[in-house]
This record gives C-alpha cells, structure tokens and sequence, in this order.
C-alpha cells in the first residue's frame, strides 16, 4: 500500500494557478535549453522512501483545502551550499484534482495513508470535476458537497 506526502502549496490560489507555474517552470526551461524536471525541495527527507516511492503522491492543500496531488518520481537527498540537508521531491507534471476538504495549517509535510487520501475527481464523476474549483469551494463551506 502507497504512503503519500501532505504539503501546504504557499503562494497558490487554486489548481490552476498551481498548473500554470509548472508550465511558466516548463517553458522557462524550454526557452534555456535545460531538460526539464518538477521538484519541490524540502527541508526534512522522508525516513519511509520505499512506502512512498511504491506508488505515493504529494497531495497539496490550497487556500485550505486539501485539492490536488501529483505522483512522487523519485526522491533525491543533497546537501545545499550552506551545508544543510534537504531533499528534491521530484514530481510527474500533471496535477491532479481530488475531492477536496478542509485541512488546518502545519509546517513542513505529513504522511498520509492511501486510507486517509481523497479519491481523484475523475473517479467522482465528471460533474464534479468539470465544475470550478472557486464554485466547489463555496459549495464545500456551505456543507452541500
């Protein structure tokens, strides 16, 4: 059974907004001439690597709301030119929307149990999943999702 990471997507107002600074990433790349991979660098390197590599996703909470996830490549420990510790978590490029709900703010990440992880929109239907996230999250606050 997969083991996922949960992080605070800081700075990002929704999923799209999300999405567009992988591509800006993407196309900034592009334009360098540097193959291009997503990673999100983090502090603190995860002690169950294999339960996460086996499958596990980075599920991100924005504004809130626990929204979207993206599959974990690989992750790749490195020292920084400080000589701190850290870890790139690098991602697939593709995000995807999961049923959203509420989740209090933490630093750094937490685990999460392929038993706690929200199911992907596509599998809730495409009602759902077609409708905006601005209009999902009123509809979520008023308890009607």
């Amino acid at each position: 059974m997969a083991l996922h990471l949960l992080k605070l997507c800081v700075g990002c107002e929704s999923i799209a907004d999300l999405e567009s600074w992988i591509e800006e990433n993407r196309l900034l790349h592009q334009r360098l001439k540097r193959p291009y991979r997503q990673f999100h660098t983090t502090r603190m390197i995860p002690k169950r690597l294999d339960e996460i590599l086996g499958g596990g996703s980075l599920y991100w909470v924005i504004k809130g709301f626990l929204s979207a996830r993206q599959r974990i490549e690989a992750i790749e420990p490195f020292t920084d030119s400080d000589g701190i510790q850290r870890c790139h978590l690098v991602l697939e490029p593709v995000v995807i929307p999961v049923r959203s709900r509420p989740v209090r703010p933490f630093q750094g990440w937490r685990y999460l149990t392929e038993n706690d992880a929200p199911p992907d929109l596509s599998q809730q239907g495409a009602d759902l999943a077609e409708m905006p996230e601005s209009l999902q999250r009123e509809l979520r606050a008023l308890g009607l999702l």
